[in-house]
């Protein structure tokens, strides 16, 4: 069997007047991420682990800043986007796992409802789809509040045709 492994990684500024996106799951907090998107720095992490996998570049190729019909769009239509390309290359997702960096808010309570947005937008089984949340223990921008990353790593395998 025919299978690619990608990594992805994205951060963004947390700013005032910005909603918080996060694996598609919108959360109550003060602050959002700044960002041509929605900011959903784990959505993007996890496509730009795809596109990798793929050897398609990142998100910026495929889906550029500084195009306007880019601007406030879901990240969730981009990962479905992301989704018709992989099928179309002959592969699907065999698993992904993901980790969201952020010192607040807590994201245990949304967890589970991120994994099914993302295996929905994938057209997967929920259970390929893993996320896990940490701080920083106050180091660095993201322990500051300064910021939310995310990291994370796919493997992609060909679809068995005939």
């Amino acid at each position: 069997m025919d299978f690619k492994i990608g990594i992805g990684y994205d951060v963004h500024r947390l700013a005032e007047n910005r909603k918080l996106v996060l694996g598609g799951v919108h959360i109550p907090c003060e602050m959002g991420l700044d960002g041509h998107s929605d900011a959903d720095v784990a959505i993007h992490a996890l496509m730009d682990s795809i596109l990798g996998a793929l050897g398609k570049g990142d998100i910026g190729v495929m889906f550029p800043d500084t195009d306007e019909k880019y601007a406030g769009i879901s990240s969730v239509f981009l990962l479905e986007e992301v989704a018709k390309l992989m099928r179309s290359e002959g592969y699907t997702l065999s698993n992904a796992d993901m980790v969201i960096i952020a010192q607040n808010p807590k994201l245990r309570p949304f967890i589970d409802s991120m994994e099914t947005i993302i295996s929905c937008a994938l057209g997967v089984e929920k259970s390929k789809i893993n996320i896990k949340a940490t701080t920083e223990e106050g180091l660095g921008f993201t322990g500051e509040g300064l910021g939310i990353g995310a990291k994370a790593v796919c493997m992609i395998c060909r679809i068995k045709t005939g």
